[in-house]
């Protein structure tokens, strides 16, 4: 069994959802060396998210950006947590709607994804700065 982890730091994202695929390939080069096993990626925030869904064409993401801001909306009047921004507490719900995790098969020294599957950042703030991964890769 091999077990590899590595933290990588992401440069600041502008708000929306970022492929970010082939950078965790690019930094996390281990994977090559498994031949049947798992990725997870772990985001250390409370503020943005991860998830797997379309890679080619992009109007996805921006379709993903459009529902989930009419489904948790910014300065809902409820909210009692807003000293941080207007951002902030939607950015909380939103993440954890889409999760801090992944776990991706790997298949011959590479991540076995669909086709038209990539990785996003979700990046809920409008000033969410530089997010840190934590990525663990084992198997054989």
């Amino acid at each position: 069994m091999k077990l590899f982890q590595k933290e990588i730091q992401l440069k600041p994202f502008a708000r929306g959802y970022h492929l970010i695929t082939a950078l965790i390939e690019q930094q996390f080069p281990e994977i090559r060396q498994i031949q049947a096993g798992i990725l997870q990626v772990f985001i250390k925030h409370t503020s943005a998210g991860l998830t797997i869904n379309e890679n080619a064409d992009p109007t996805v993401r921006k379709d993903f950006e459009s529902f989930i801001n009419d489904l948790v909306p910014e300065n809902y009047h409820k909210f009692i947590h807003t000293y941080e921004g207007a951002d902030d507490m939607p950015a909380h719900l939103k993440s954890s709607l889409l999760g801090n995790s992944l776990q991706i098969p790997i298949t011959n020294g590479k991540l076995n994804l669909g086709t038209w599957q990539g990785i996003y950042l979700c990046e809920f703030r409008d000033m969410g700065g530089s997010r840190e991964l934590v990525l663990t890769a084992f198997g054989n």
